[in-house]
């Protein structure tokens, strides 16, 4: 078994496609809009076959979110080497993002950074 996609809502569409496409190297297709019910969404699609559902629509809620709440906390992306999560980190960095943590190598043993990616989503790096 092996998970075929995950999916997220977001407030900004565009803006969260651009962030997986320009950092992480998804591919994205070229969207989809119910006109009669205003969803809108694309799938980005990465080197492994892993799929993203990026999705909006009219009238969702949107609380604050904590770091440190129950759920999903993060999304990980394995980038194949330290030198790949040191250089992605430092363009986060660079381009305004704020790095929760590293990079640095894990109790458990995982060379990996946190940030806080595009809507308050934490996005781990790793090797």
């Amino acid at each position: 078994m092996k998970i075929e996609h995950i999916a997220m809502f977001v407030n900004d569409l565009e803006a969260a496609r651009d962030f997986f496409v320009k950092y992480l190297g998804g591919l994205s297709n070229n969207g989809y809009h119910n006109t009669s019910t205003g969803f809108r969404s694309y799938f980005i699609s990465f080197d492994d076959g892993s799929r993203l559902e990026l999705m909006n629509k009219p009238s969702m809620e949107d609380p604050v979110k904590s770091l440190n709440r129950t759920g999903y906390t993060h999304l990980a992306f394995s980038v194949g080497s330290a030198e790949e999560v040191d250089r992605l980190t430092k363009q986060f960095r660079e381009d305004g993002f704020e790095v929760l943590r590293g990079p640095r190598t894990t109790g458990d043993g995982y060379y990996e950074s946190c940030i806080v990616g595009f809507e308050g989503n934490q996005i781990e790096i790793t090797v």
